[in-house]
């Protein structure tokens, strides 16, 4: 569990996508517990990660706020509404979402070779804000409902929708996917669905990845992120493909 903090805290804060190896790795681990205590544990390992990489982004790269924190707040919002659905989501429905929306976004993502290298912004003034707001709000509500991906799919919405490049997307990324686990841990953690002992474990690690995994991704650029961001992708397809198609248990 503490390796698989550690290696979902790297690759969320230079892509994205950490619940996609946390989650699955809770669910080989504690196969008899619930979907909540599965999806609330992995958001106490999830947030110390991305409040490390998050405080790391802001130093070094020096995301703009006043879209970041709009998004965040927003994001925060649609997190703690999409975690009530969580509640009631079976285990059976995870891989098969999860598959359909990173086959769409790795698709679109390789097919655009050019996509994230540098800044090219598609929106002005308030519209920049308010599009922000409803991609925030949006995945904000999957990240509360089922949480694997969360990251790259803010990466790719800020990249492919709003035109920034890798690196700066992450940035933002990484403060909105903070807000989104606060606000699911805002329900599920009152509710008493926190398997804290497990989820302390892995947040440790998690926190240890997402510092060392920040500071690579701002030292080697958006060419980097962008190779490691497809790569996860086409890992993640084939490990749950597979898992949903019947090829390995």
């Amino acid at each position: 569990m503490a390796l698989a903090g550690f290696g979902a805290g790297w690759i969320d804060a230079v892509v994205g996508g950490g619940g996609l190896v946390q989650l699955p790795a809770l669910l080989l681990g504690f196969p008899g517990a619930s979907p909540a205590q599965l999806l609330a544990t992995n958001k106490i390992a999830s947030i110390a990660g991305t409040a490390t990489s998050s405080l790391t982004y802001w130093r070094r790269v020096r995301p703009d706020l006043r879209t970041a924190l709009p998004m965040a707040a927003v994001a925060f919002v649609g997190s703690a509404a999409g975690a009530l659905i969580g509640l009631h989501i079976p285990k059976s429905a995870f891989n098969p979402i999860i598959l359909v929306m990173l086959v769409l976004v790795g698709t679109y993502t390789i097919a655009r070779p050019a996509l994230g290298q540098e800044t090219a912004l598609r929106f002005d003034g308030h519209r920049h804000t308010v599009v922000a707001m409803i991609t925030g709000f949006c995945i904000g509500v999957y990240d509360g409902a089922l949480g694997p991906g969360t990251g790259s799919f803010l990466v790719f919405a800020l990249v492919g929708l709003m035109g920034y490049a890798f690196l700066e997307a992450s940035a933002k990324a990484k403060i909105a996917n903070f807000a989104t686990n606060l606000g699911a841990l805002a329900v599920f953690a009152p509710g008493g669905h926190v398997m804290w002992g497990i989820g302390l474990v892995m947040a440790a690690a998690n926190l240890l990845g997402g510092y060392t995994g920040a500071r690579m991704a701002v030292a080697r650029g958006s060419r980097f992120v962008r190779v490691v961001f497809v790569v996860v992708l086409v890992a993640f397809i084939v490990r749950i493909g597979g898992q949903v198609f019947g090829l390995w248990t």
